[in-house]
């Protein structure tokens, strides 16, 4: 595969596939991440999801259409929290894109930070809450300050992904605040968020793809 330029409804479709398969593979650790601090239940949720996700992918749609798609299946197939919050990223991403055919470094920068915005509007969460905030809000800062320092797309998820990576690992010392994992108090410490660990992998997966290597 080759490095994309510009995101159209076949890329799309691609990230949402490849973080159908990166999700699936790493659901037993979703889950006991999930087990640690939460319901233990957030791997195989999140995998379910996102296999609906991929089975509701349009035929012919732009991308924005295709992500609101998926979001729909998504909230309409994940249990707990993790099917509104993932849905709503991914529908604000799709409704920020509108109906473009192809999608720029730029455009995509704002969709992504859309899909932060609609996350904290419905958690109301921070940075530092131990929740999946704390990857996405740096993948977005990531990838503004990489597009404008003159980043192609590639470089631009590259920036956001290994942003969202080093944003999972930061919740390991962190005392949760929100969600179920804000109930342990103390002992929510020295584990990992399930949350931001699955954003990472759906971050990664956006990288894999417009960088050609997923």
């Amino acid at each position: 595969m080759t490095a994309v330029e510009s995101l159209n409804a076949a890329d799309v479709a691609n990230w949402i596939r490849r973080a159908a398969e990166l999700v699936a593979a790493d659901t037993e650790r979703l889950t006991r991440l999930d087990a640690a601090i939460g319901d233990g239940d957030h791997g195989h949720n999140l995998d379910r999801g996102f296999r609906a996700a991929v089975a509701a992918l349009p035929d012919d749609a732009p991308p924005g259409r295709t992500l609101i798609a998926a979001g729909r299946a998504v909230v309409s197939k994940t249990g707990g929290a993790s099917g509104p919050l993932y849905g709503t990223a991914l529908r604000r991403a799709g409704k920020a894109l509108g109906d473009a055919a192809d999608v720029d470094a730029a455009a995509f920068g704002t969709a992504l930070r859309a899909a932060l915005e609609g996350v904290q509007d419905l958690g109301k969460a921070v940075e530092g809450d131990k929740t999946m905030v704390d990857a996405l809000a740096p993948a977005a800062a990531a990838y503004e300050a990489a597009l404008g320092d003159g980043a192609d797309l590639a470089g631009c998820a590259r920036a956001a992904a290994d942003a969202a990576a080093r944003g999972a690992e930061a919740t390991i010392p962190m005392q949760a605040r929100k969600g179920r994992a804000s109930y342990l108090g103390p002992r929510s410490v020295g584990h990992m968020d399930p949350g931001a660990c699955s954003t990472g992998l759906v971050l990664r997966a956006l990288a894999e793809i417009v960088g050609g290597t997923g």
